[in-house]
């Protein structure tokens, strides 16, 4: 039988070169993205590794609330303690927190989140081991900074140039000392990385005399676990400590964890080949074994078994996903070095280090690829080994018996019916609770529809074949028959396209639905003409907030300023904000009471916290604040929830003598001639041009809150490009396959006068209308999901309203149309190209 298996294959290669592709699209996304992981975890670990090569032990800082004010970190009394222990060879106490670089246009070098500033801490010899200066040297007075080669290249920045540096306050400039190289795996990231004197950056970040951390070099022999221990005796209870080598360990898995997401989009990215790829499989293997019934029927009568016939089926289709997986595990290689090749060129610098290529990645491409394939395969196998020798031997195709449609529609049917019962009791449901629910019902659903698909193509074929008809005449008829002839070949085919534009509709409404609630929060909610916030969301300082209100043309500023209450004994998350102003910037519909009550040393809650706690305007509430002292207040305006203010709100000068460190998210500035590019610059030019520093206007402020759902949509279209070419793919099989079996007919059309012209519109718009029914089916169940999605969100995005975005689910239909016309080219031509003798007497 294995012979037999192999001489299949070898006969019918070309039919299965397109099993072959999309299997090993698959197995590529799968074994690279393993490949380029393994690397990538192994560089960074190098990296790590060196970084605290001579690094014993690590000792970091974490303050209590009480007692951040008094002792924020490692005095330099702590770190003298340290260095005087036995084993001790030298110590670099160190502090930092953002810091950013314009380059020669004012733009922010980096992301924002990689961009560090940290102080120079020179040893006995002058030199700092954690960087290796190229040019000039480290800075070692106020007004001096060092940076790292990159940023310095990108910035044009030479040493004796003047630096402007941001924090979180307004922009202070230095002379560039020195430019050096580093591990800093921030760098690594496409940030950058600022020295500073150590005085200068204890100012900035922390308290003069304090650090923040602390790195221990050891003399040779000495144990680094012991070393802990000493340290850990002198040391603040406050701070940790650990070896290097746990702490390389630490940061390499760290960075790892960091690069799980997008191993997850790759890996998303094969699992969607891998599952559309499946319904391909069957049907090449379903339309093999029906021409090859004859050849199945002698086998049969010669004596082989059905076992036999199963066997030989899947053999085949182990030897294809044998071939498939090779391919698809050296393509996979090179995805790897062109995605490492491609964060370079993004500026996400990866550490040097060779190709992994462990075990791991072989056998999961080989184990994938060769499962898949057998088990897409088994459901034909067995259907080839059911097939009694004497009927099979009596006709060419043996139809599927009504007991096994009925079967089949009948466990399609359930699933459908669960799966929607689930997701409109998740709709109801609504919270976490709810989109569990939709996700699972969704996966039933979707299992369900796949498997009623067959019967669901006469009807929704049946609606669009008069457009056909009357478009196309005769080619129109025939393609609109020919596509419902087979049901089952044509439902496999559909799925791909089916399920690809499922999940893209799906998040498509999900999309346009959240954008639209962002669209109206924003205008409905903000008044401000500008929204001004950190690039790394870090805190605004007290220095920009009173730099706001002095500059010309601000009507009115307020920040909104994020701590915390205790009111009646409850957890509350509450803002600081400035009384009078606060009105004029945020659009807060007041049910009780009023704003102006803030001024007034009063609490404005909003109606949710106001429920809960159950408050009215005119009540007196104990309350404990950040630092655990206590208060009453009178509750003095009752407001409409909003996403731009806290459930509590209070005057920000009570808020500031209890927590010194008051997170300060944004400020929102009215100007009095409203927003234009003038008050723009003047806003930015009164902070003193800070590049770290972002004045968002309306716009703006809509595409900041809206951008993880574009991110979203962005990797969910790439889902759908490769759904699209697996799409193709299936396409073309059937269609190929399809003209293969129906020569005779051709041949018949041919020679009563149905020119090579027709015949060509005719398989063209077979695939068309394959396609389309697909994505007919896609569409419908995908927007029904984002509805049960929205639906669980709606009561926490207020605004919510369902919006089904017309314009791109026409772009999909036309998409889908245009799959059926490429993937008929080759189909089409072949069947044009027929002999019609030939055809005539072909069996």
């Amino acid at each position: 039988m294995f012979r037999t298996a192999l001489r299949n294959v070898l006969a019918h290669k070309a039919r299965l070169l397109m099993t072959v592709l999309a299997v090993m699209l698959g197995v590529a996304f799968v074994s690279g993205t393993l490949v380029f992981t393994d690397t990538l975890s192994k560089a960074f670990h190098q990296q790590s590794a060196k970084s605290y090569d001579d690094v014993a032990v690590a000792v970091s800082t974490h303050p209590l609330p009480g007692d951040a004010a008094r002792a924020p970190g490692l005095s330099q009394k702590d770190v003298d303690e340290v260095a005087a222990l036995d084993g001790v060879a030298s110590v670099a106490p160190r502090v930092g927190g953002f810091a950013g670089v314009p380059d020669k246009n004012g733009k922010l070098i980096g992301s924002g989140w990689s961009n560090k500033g940290v102080n120079f801490a020179p040893g006995k010899d002058g030199k700092d081991r954690a960087y290796a200066f190229t040019k000039g040297a480290g800075p070692v007075r106020d007004g001096q900074v060092a940076l790292d080669e990159a940023t310095a290249d990108k910035g044009g920045y030479k040493v004796g140039d003047t630096v402007r540096v941001a924090t979180n306050g307004p922009v202070k400039e230095y002379v560039l000392s020195g430019v050096f190289t580093t591990e800093d795996g921030a760098v690594n990231a496409g940030g950058s990385l600022v020295l500073f004197d150590t005085s200068v950056a204890q100012k900035l970040y922390l308290k003069p005399g304090y650090f923040q951390d602390l790195t221990v070099s050891a003399t040779p022999g000495t144990d680094a676990g012991e070393l802990v221990d000493q340290v850990l005796k002198v040391v603040p209870k406050a701070a940790t400590a650990q070896t290097g080598e746990a702490l390389a360990d630490q940061q390499a898995k760290d960075i790892e964890a960091g690069l799980g997401a997008f191993n997850q989009v790759l890996l998303g990215f094969a699992g969607i080949a891998l599952f559309v790829g499946v319904f391909l499989i069957s049907n090449t293997f379903t339309m093999l074994v029906a021409q090859r019934t004859r050849e199945l029927a002698l086998m049969r009568a010669v004596g082989a078994s059905r076992r036999q016939i199963t066997r030989s089926v899947l053999i085949e289709a182990g030897l294809v996903g044998l071939v498939a997986s090779t391919v698809g595990y050296l393509l996979g290689i090179g995805l790897a070095v062109g995605l490492r090749s491609a964060m370079n060129a993004f500026d996400l610098k990866m550490p040097d280090g060779p190709l992994v290529l462990e075990a791991t990645p072989v056998l999961a491409a080989f184990g994938v690829g060769v499962l898949i394939t057998v088990l897409a395969a088994w459901l034909p196998g067995r259907r080839a080994a059911k097939i009694p020798p004497v009927a099979a031997m009596n006709s060419v195709h043996a139809p599927a018996s009504t007991k096994s449609l009925v079967l089949r529609n009948s466990i399609g049917a359930a699933f459908t019916a669960l799966g929607v019962a689930l997701i409109v009791l998740g709709a109801d449901k609504a919270g976490d609770d709810g989109r569990l629910l939709v996700a699972g019902g969704a996966f039933l659903t979707l299992i369900g529809v796949i498997i009623l698909i067959p019967m669901l193509s006469r009807p929704v074929i049946a609606l669009i074949r008069p457009l056909f008809v009357g478009l196309f005449g005769v080619s129109g008829k025939l393609a609109g028959l020919n596509a419902v002839r087979n049901p089952r070949r044509t439902g496999a085919t559909a799925s791909a396209l089916a399920i690809g534009l499922t999940l893209v509709t799906g998040l498509s409404v999900i999309g346009a639905t959240v954008g639209g609630a962002i669209d109206r929060m924003t205008v409905d909610q903000i008044r401000a003409d500008y929204m001004v916030h950190m690039a790394n969301e870090d805190s605004l300082s007290e220095e920009v907030l009173a730099a706001l209100e002095k500059a010309p043309g601000v009507e009115a500023v307020s920040p909104r300023q994020e701590s915390a209450l205790e009111i009646k004994g409850e957890f509350a998350p509450v803002s600081g904000v400035t009384p009078g102003d606060i009105g004029k910037v945020l659009n807060l519909r007041v049910v009780n009471g009023s704003l102006d009550s803030l001024g007034e040393g009063r609490i404005a809650v909003d109606e949710a916290l106001a429920k809960e706690l159950r408050l009215k305007v005119g009540d007196t509430v104990p309350v404990e604040y950040v630092d655990e002292k206590k208060g009453r207040l009178t509750v003095g305006a009752v407001y409409e929830e909003s996403e731009f203010a806290s459930p509590a709100m209070i005057d920000r000068k009570a808020i500031e003598p209890h927590d010194p460190e008051v997170y300060t998210r944004a400020i929102f500035v009215a100007m009095d001639g409203g927003a234009s590019e003038a008050a723009a610059r003047t806003l930015s030019k009164a902070m003193g041009d800070n590049p770290a520093i972002d004045v968002m206007d309306h716009k703006e402020i809509r595409d900041f809150f809206g951008g993880p759902i574009n991110l979203l949509l962005n990797i969910v279209y790439g889902l759908l490009g490769m759904a699209l070419i697996i799409a193709v793919l299936g396409v073309v099989n059937t269609l190929a396959m399809s003209v293969f079996e129906r020569q005779q007919e051709i041949g018949m059309l041919r020679a009563i006068g149905l020119d090579r012209r027709r015949v060509k519109r005719m398989v063209r718009l077979e695939a068309v209308v394959i396609s389309v029914f697909g994505a007919v089916v896609g569409i419908g169940l995908g927007a029904f999901l984002g509805w049960a999605l929205g639906e669980t969100f709606k009561k926490s995005l207020p605004g919510y309203t369902l919006v089904l975005p017309w314009e791109r689910i026409g772009v999909f239909l036309v998409l889908a149309a245009l799959v059926g016309v490429l993937a008929s080219l080759w189909p089409a031509r072949s069947a044009a190209r027929l002999n019609m003798l030939t055809a005539i007497k072909a069996e």
